[in-house]
């Protein structure tokens, strides 16, 4: 071989790296049914098209994850799902994400989750793109476990439910074991939105007795009953989605909590009744409905106040008011 031709060799080879690189670059960038039926995903049959290594690998971690009882087993099964992301499993990815969303095992990290989510969601994976929207977050970090053989950080066991009363942990403690897994589902989304998860559940159980399915006769749907002017209004496409729905949801909560400065009976007043009505009243409405909705969820909850932000952009005037 010519000095020339291998010059030129070398030129293609190095231009060949650097594309491929790129390509690598922009995936880990861009890295049952919905969530709405359970935060676990189920399908067996997502497997049948993985090697049989992979496979093997999936099939153990969602057996950690479903029927052991060891406290270790949710690490050991992120574990496996990081080896079976490494090998490129597209669906290993997305459910690695699942584990770093809600911290099953591992440090919750909605920014890893929203990485392993947008990698597989760009591969074509519909369910991963579902979970993209609901963490609503765009970010590059992914677990080490995933780009190197290494084992995933442990997690430390989490109180979600500490900062009130005891009215919902009684409510939650003769919660069918069918619906257990909302309870698992509103602790990290109430927690992006730096609300409580108790105030989200107690509201929850009020409205909807958690119903995925519930529709009222004014046509609030779903586990926080979105009417369909609030679910236009904090983007929720589909109402009966249990993450859609609850990330609606919340989302108003803390508009609210922010509009009425953190008065929890006043946002209570405005979720059921609207702040419109709040603010006519100058507190909470004198409607039967909204004063027996109130005194429900505090019972439950058993806070008046909570931490606030600024994310309304205005404070209402009905703070002024005496009729608490």
């Amino acid at each position: 071989m010519s000095v020339s031709l291998f010059n030129r060799f070398g030129i293609v080879w190095r231009v060949f790296q650097a594309v491929m690189l790129a390509l690598a670059s922009l995936a880990l960038v861009f890295w049952a049914d919905s969530i709405g039926a359970t935060p676990l995903p189920t399908a067996a049959s997502n497997f049948e098209h993985e090697a049989l290594g992979v496979r093997s690998l999936l099939e153990e971690a969602q057996h950690l994850e479903r029927d052991s009882d060891d406290p270790n087993a949710p690490w050991q099964a992120a574990a496996k799902y990081c080896e079976a992301s490494r090998l490129g499993s597209t669906e290993a990815q997305y459910r690695l994400g699942i584990v770093y969303a809600f911290g099953r095992g591992v440090p919750e990290s909605r920014e890893m989750a929203a990485s392993l989510f947008s990698v597989a969601a760009s591969q074509g994976h519909a369910q991963a793109q579902k979970m993209l929207e609901t963490v609503r977050l765009s970010s590059t970090v992914l677990p080490a476990c995933v780009i190197q053989a290494v084992e995933p950080e442990k997690g430390v066991l989490k109180n979600d439910f500490a900062t009130a009363g005891a009215g919902i942990d009684r409510f939650l403690a003769d919660l069918p074991k069918s619906r257990r897994w909302v309870v698992d589902l509103v602790g990290p989304l109430a927690r992006w939105h730096s609300v409580d998860p108790k105030l989200v559940l107690s509201i929850i159980a009020t409205e909807s007795n958690f119903k995925i399915r519930a529709k009222s006769a004014k046509a609030a749907m779903g586990l926080m009953q979105l009417i369909p002017e609030t679910a236009e209004r904090f983007d929720v496409e589909n109402a009966f989605d249990a993450s859609q729905n609850i990330r609606g949801g919340v989302a108003y909560v803390r508009w609210l909590l922010s509009y009425f400065k953190g008065d929890v009976k006043l946002m209570l007043a405005g979720y059921n009744a609207g702040e419109g009505a709040v603010d006519r009243f100058k507190g909470i409405p004198p409607y039967k409905e909204t004063r027996a909705y109130v005194k429900k969820v505090m019972t439950l909850y058993g806070r008046a106040k909570h931490p606030f932000d600024d994310s309304a952009g205005r404070v209402s005037p009905s703070l002024s008011g005496k009729n608490r």
